[in-house]
């Protein structure tokens, strides 16, 4: 049985979980996240807490159960707290923006790129140079800063371009002058 399946997800006060077979829905202040989980796993909820657990001995539900219980706990802390990735743009000139909802990065381009974020995702930029991916689904906010990332990949010599925060970039030495 898996270590990490086996851990009860507690239920904060203000979050309502209902359960339809395996559909899970959860409310709560940030928004709404809904998700059918895969067959051989059963959810209960006992209390003020979810247990997620295999139905059967069979090896697709035994690798299944963790994954499981993390996607639903992720959902619960999601709808509660609300996940955040935030972006490092570095590099002379390179700057990021919020016009209404769009976020427009300038990253040496010949124009600006425009980023339309998905229903639940929100962009906001701290001193042009810091963007922030905020909403309650963390597969959703880690894709879209994946995708803002991909416009500028950091580059080895000199590290310019768009990294997460902490990200160490493995840098190369330039080339030699002649002797």
């Amino acid at each position: 049985m898996s270590r990490i399946g086996k851990a009860p997800i507690p239920v904060p006060a203000k979050v309502d979980v209902s359960l339809e077979g395996l559909t899970v829905t959860v409310k709560g202040p940030k928004g709404e996240l809904r998700r059918t989980l895969p067959d051989g796993i059963a959810i209960a909820q006992e209390g003020e807490t979810l247990v997620v657990s295999p139905t059967g001995p069979s090896r697709r539900s035994r690798e299944r159960h963790g994954l499981c219980r993390t996607l639903v706990a992720n959902m619960v802390e999601g709808v509660s707290q609300g996940f955040v990735r935030k972006l490092e743009i570095v590099g002379v000139g390179y700057r990021a923006s919020v016009q209404g909802q769009k976020l427009v990065v300038s990253a040496g381009y010949s124009h600006p790129v425009e980023m339309e974020p998905p229903a639940g995702v929100t962009f906001a930029v701290e001193n042009n140079t810091t963007v922030l991916v905020s909403g309650p689904d963390k597969e959703l906010v880690g894709n879209e800063a994946a995708k803002v990332r991909a416009i500028r990949p950091p580059e080895p010599y000199k590290g310019k371009g768009i990294k997460y925060e902490g990200e160490r970039i493995l840098r190369k030495a330039g080339k030699t002058g002649k002797k």
